[in-house]
């Protein structure tokens, strides 16, 4: 990692593209998450702490955990990285020639094409097991823990559950539609392990996926899909999201029109990196219990 842990969670932005995306999924979630920035103000937050020079200790505590490569917290800190930051390498030149627009959308449609369905799929498929890693690498279990992971969602809250929530929403809903995990499950089942190998975000992140060979890992992507299709479609149903739900509070933030929908997955997969800003806020939460834990 290049950069401590503190200095992460620093250089969190308080206004920008993301936080505005996560902002319109409160109607899913409410008051679940505030975008909480500032590594001594989330120690503050997390603990309700104002002795300065035990906010001081838990910090360094914090930081040691983080720095301590027996742990799983930078591998952690490098899967949310990469599953974002392989969606913006997909629209770097887009972006780069952006002319116009209040937020940057219209400007550029020109200089973009939505993903293929199947690469949409794969995309949603690889986040969702960079979360299950992810997952098992903060709470130091084997990486191939299926089990612990679905029955810990029922638990996620804050930050992590608004993770959750965008990945339903902005990687499933808005691109794929109302039926995103069969459409998931059909296109993982179907799929080549020389098509996985083509996928850049699997190129990004396939030496921290369970399962051996390329075959192996599509075995346990498919796998991972599943298990969690229970708990997806129980969470879809009981908060009654549909893409319109989600289209009309997006409209609060974004201006899009309707025939410009197939466009909106990739515009919010280069504008926003919802994994890594949640998923910095995740590790400093959980680092900062653990320190208070043990000091």
């Amino acid at each position: 990692m290049t950069k401590p842990i503190f200095e992460l969670v620093d250089e969190l932005p308080t206004s920008n593209m993301t936080v505005s995306a996560l902002n319109a999924l409160d109607f899913v979630i409410p008051g679940e998450w505030n975008n909480v920035v500032g590594f001594v103000n989330t120690i503050k937050h997390v603990t309700a702490e104002t002795d300065e020079s035990l906010i001081q200790q838990i910090g360094e505590r914090a930081i040691y955990l983080y720095n301590d490569k027996s742990q799983g917290y930078q591998t952690a800190m490098w899967l949310y990285q990469t599953v974002d930051g392989t969606d913006k390498a997909l629209g770097a030149a887009a972006l780069a020639n952006k002319v116009g627009s209040s937020v940057g959308f219209l400007g550029f449609l020109s200089n973009i094409t939505p993903k293929p369905e199947k690469a949409q799929t794969i995309d949603l498929s690889l986040k969702l097991v960079a979360e299950l890693v992810a997952f098992c690498q903060i709470n130091g279990i084997p990486g191939d823990s299926i089990g612990d992971f679905v029955a810990s969602l029922g638990e996620y809250n804050g930050e992590s559950l608004m993770r959750i929530v965008a990945l339903i929403c902005f990687d499933g809903l808005v691109p794929l539609g109302a039926g995103f995990l069969d459409k998931a499950l059909s296109s993982v089942s179907q799929m080549t392990p020389n098509e996985l190998e083509s996928n850049s975000t699997f190129q990004g992140i396939q030496s921290v996926i369970p399962g051996g060979n390329s075959a192996g890992k599509l075995d346990f992507i498919g796998q991972s899909l599943d298990s969690v299709k229970g708990w997806m479609t129980g969470f879809v149903a009981d908060k009654n999201l549909t893409p319109d739900s989600v289209l009309g509070n997006l409209r609060r933030f974004i201006d899009f029109s309707d025939d410009k929908l197939d466009y909106l997955g990739a515009f919010l997969d280069m504008t926003t990196n919802y994994y890594e800003h949640t998923g910095t806020q995740t590790l400093g939460r959980r680092l900062i219990e653990r320190a208070v834990a043990e000091i």
